[in-house]
């Protein structure tokens, strides 16, 4: 059996952290291999995949001021 520890799930609403509009985005899918975990998020039409760590469910409103 394989227990997968994923820190979002699909239909979480996350910001990429380096994203300077922190555009809201939604998981809408996980990829599984053996070392990691690529989840695909959708905004808008646009469609990308990351990994956890570039995700935040928190907006930074001082990257959006500072614009």
């Amino acid at each position: 059996m394989m227990l997968i520890d994923n820190k979002f799930n699909i239909g979480d609403e996350v910001y990429l952290k380096t994203d300077a509009n922190q555009n809201c985005r939604f998981v809408t899918g996980l990829s599984i291999s053996a070392t990691s975990i690529i989840y695909d998020l959708s905004c808008g039409v646009d469609e990308s995949a990351h990994y956890d760590f570039e995700m935040t469910i928190e907006k930074d409103v001082l990257k959006t001021t500072s614009n």
